[in-house]
This record gives C-alpha cells, sequence and structure tokens, in this order.
C-alpha cells in the first residue's frame, strides 16, 4: 500500500499496537499515540546526529511547549503501523516545530496528525535558553519547507 504523507521525506519509524496501548474501548488510547510521537522523535533526533547523550553533555534539551493532536481513526491490537515525523520550523534562537502522522500500513489511513512547539531549555534549570551551535546544525539544517496556511 502506498502511503501519502502529509509533507516530503519523512523519518519513518514501525510500530506495531500491543496489548499494553489499546485501553478499556478497545482501541489504543490517545496516550500511546503520543509515546509513539515521542520514540520516533528521539530516533529521528539521533538519526540527524544529536542523541540524548548529547544533550545531557551539552545541558540543553528540546522541551514541549505546546501539543495539538487529531485523533482521526481508532488503531487496534496487531496494527502494523508507521509513524513519521518532520522539523518544520524554527526562529533559529529558541523554538522549533515537529510535525507527526500516523498511517495504518494495510490501507495507508492517516490514523493520527500532530504538532509539537518546542522550546530549548537549559537542563539544570528548566528554564528557557538558545539554540546550541549543535541544535542549530542538526534540527535546524533539517527542516522541510511546508506551505503555511494549507495545514496548518
Amino acid at each position: 500500500m502506498s502511503v501519502s504523507w502529509r509533507y516530503l521525506n519523512p523519518f519513518v519509524q514501525p510500530i506495531t499496537v500491543g496489548e499494553e496501548s489499546i485501553d478499556g474501548l478497545g482501541h489504543a488510547n490517545n496516550t500511546a499515540y503520543i509515546v509513539w510521537c515521542e520514540t520516533t522523535a528521539w530516533r529521528h533526533s539521533a538519526q540527524l546526529g544529536l542523541t540524548l547523550i548529547d544533550c545531557q553533555r551539552l545541558g540543553r534539551a528540546m522541551a514541549i511547549v505546546r501539543g495539538e493532536y487529531d485523533y482521526l481513526v481508532a488503531a487496534r491490537t496487531g496494527d502494523q503501523l508507521s509513524v513519521a515525523t518532520w522539523l518544520t520550523a524554527s526562529d533559529r534562537k529558541l523554538s522549533l516545530e515537529r510535525r507527526f502522522q500516523i498511517v495504518r500500513n494495510t490501507d495507508g489511513k492517516t490514523l493520527f496528525a500532530g504538532r509539537w512547539q518546542l522550546v530549548c531549555i537549559d537542563i539544570a534549570s528548566g528554564r528557557p535558553a538558545r539554540l546550541p551551535p549543535e541544535f542549530i546544525e542538526v534540527y535546524v539544517g533539517n527542516l522541510i519547507e511546508i506551505c503555511r496556511g494549507t495545514d496548518d
């Protein structure tokens, strides 16, 4: 099945929906989607060359200050999913935007779309801090261009 990604060149992580993700209504709990996004975001970051260990060494990390989520279709036990992510915007000083799309592989349906507004923080204090040069190189250097107004 061909997937219709919302943006070009996604970083894609495969996920299989396990019983631990299923809630009392028989489908994946909303929190499972967020965990899948977080896991995919960290793997994308590592693939770009910035790991959690690098963040600890630099004393900086990206923290979610706003999350927007559209739950479109339920996932069920055993579903094979593809979780895609993109870095889509930055002010090159303090903030980044990351977007997500989760697709069911069997039919190509988009189950979920999300967007995070992230702010760089000093890990020790938890306060906002400028993006270090390594973050600018890795994150800002890998932004994709999106057409504003078409999917905001």
